[in-house]
């Protein structure tokens, strides 16, 4: 009786111990500070200051300046959805994808931005039109991550572009797919720019990732 007792005393510590883990695991996940890593390359923020607005790095360099602007909504379509990290990265206008080393030695792909969104759930990135893998016969694409407060990270379906030339070649369930996350472009002054609004997944969506 007196090995059980101490048993019990012991399960009850050890339990107490991992949920202070995991509530802390849990605030580190929301906050998304710098001193933590996870595979998942939305992690990798460094000296990131997170806001409803980014830019992916050469910017200003590059000739086919691209615009995403929209609102994300919680899963109903309507209510805007607060404090969502949206993470991207692409493929340069060549179609390859730059890797670069942080301090950490980390590998990562260098044309990459994330947002955070306010109350009323708006973002927008100032990127540059990706090319196309030349190796695949892929739609050139912007990949996407996203992650809500309190909830795992997930990928999302790229952002593809209406006027590729692959889209012809797509199979009609192919092409449907790719339609709910198309971006339809079109001219403000010497930029182009999207309007594209984002409803997050259920949460059984979302863990069947």
């Amino acid at each position: 009786m007196k090995h059980l007792l101490n048993y019990c005393i012991i399960i009850t510590f050890l339990g107490s111990s991992l949920l202070l883990n995991a509530q802390e695991l849990t605030s580190i996940l929301d906050d998304l500070p710098i001193s933590y890593k996870k595979n998942n390359p939305i992690y990798d923020i460094e000296n990131h200051k997170l806001n409803n607005l980014d830019t992916v790095p050469d910017f200003d360099s590059k000739a086919n300046k691209l615009k995403i602007t929209g609102t994300i909504f919680k899963s109903d379509g309507i209510t805007p959805a607060k404090d969502v990290v949206l993470f991207i990265y692409q493929a340069d206008e060549d179609g390859n994808y730059e890797i670069q080393k942080n301090s950490k030695r980390k590998r990562y792909v260098h044309h990459r931005a994330w947002i955070k969104t306010d109350a009323d759930g708006t973002y927008t990135f100032y990127t540059f039109m990706p090319g196309k893998y030349l190796r695949n016969k892929e739609l050139k694409q912007i990949h996407r991550v996203i992650k809500e407060p309190g909830k795992p990270e997930y990928d999302m379906a790229s952002f593809f572009f209406n006027d590729d030339p692959l889209l012809p070649d797509l199979t009609l369930a192919c092409r449907a797919q790719a339609a709910q996350s198309m971006l339809r472009l079109y001219k403000e002054g010497d930029m182009l720019v999207a309007k594209k609004d984002i409803k997050l997944k259920k949460d059984f969506e979302a863990l069947q990732q």
